[in-house]
């Protein structure tokens, strides 16, 4: 009898959860890969009826996504680019959340010496003028964004010389990193993804720290009025827990090996 019981509180709550509303994220790989997903959705479903279901995509990708409603909110890091899908009427919202930084990493011999850069731009300068090996994800991420910045900041057109010292890899962060340790190349990064990547080798950061390299992370609630069926209530919900102080707390403690890979600065 007792199993009987057991089985139906079970079942029941099965389909309880079942029928709870689901909202879309489209999100930079860079997020879902460092895990922090992981460590914040059972926080929040814990407390809401709502359950929220990742696409990691990059940047570029994920706002198409969301253009073509198949998504409830973006969380992504493009601000110029979440900007304009508000201003063109696909987002109703934009709301910086959180920013760490991108690094440039390379082999420790540092053969185009960018070490001693004293900006982003005179770093890839020196790997444009060495024609050192450059990993570029070159798939409209976040990360491939500002590095097309970079790279028009150095007055250097590296596809031009696509396939030669520029590596276009078309895949995410953690498989370019995978690339360019194995063909002893640079690479741009953010740094949460560095911090929890396995394969270093002997592959270290090699240039950091410029505020030129300041990554933030943004969250756009999709229109309703361009995208009628989304759930509209319950994004807004989560987007209100995530920007709140236990939702900002939630990414200020969430650490890899102790330290920070995210820090919070949602404004009210």
């Amino acid at each position: 009898m007792a199993g009987c019981i057991a089985l139906f509180t079970s079942f029941f709550a099965l389909m309880s959860h079942a029928a709870s509303p689901v909202i879309i994220v489209q999100s930079a790989t860079s997020i879902q890969n460092s895990g922090l997903y992981d460590h914040l959705l059972p926080l929040f479903e814990a407390e809401n009826d709502i359950i929220v279901r990742i696409v990691a995509v990059g940047t570029g990708q994920a706002l198409r996504n969301a253009k073509k409603c198949d998504a409830e909110l973006v969380i992504v890091h493009s601000k110029i680019d979440e900007e304009q899908f508000v201003i063109d009427g696909f987002g109703s919202q934009r709301h910086d959340l959180m920013y760490n930084d991108f690094i440039l990493v390379g082999p420790k011999d540092d053969p185009a010496q960018i070490g001693t850069a004293k900006t982003t731009t005179e770093a890839f300068q020196k790997i444009a003028a060495a024609k050192a090996r450059f990993a570029s994800r070159s798939d409209d991420s976040g990360t491939h964004k500002a590095e097309r910045r970079f790279w028009q900041a150095a007055s250097a057109t590296p596809k031009d010389a696509s396939g030669k010292w520029y590596l276009e890899t078309g895949l995410g962060m953690g498989a370019t990193l995978n690339f360019a340790v194995q063909a002893d190349a640079y690479a741009l990064t953010d740094r949460a993804t560095w911090l929890t990547f396995k394969n270093k080798t002997t592959h270290i950061p090699l240039f950091q720290g410029d505020p030129a390299l300041f990554n933030q992370y943004g969250i756009v609630l999709v229109s309703q009025t361009h995208c009628p069926t989304i759930k509209a209530g319950e994004s807004r919900i989560f987007v209100d827990w995530l920007l709140s102080p236990k939702g900002q707390t939630a990414i200020a403690t969430f650490q890899h090996e102790n330290r920070p890979l995210f820090f919070p600065n949602a404004t009210p």
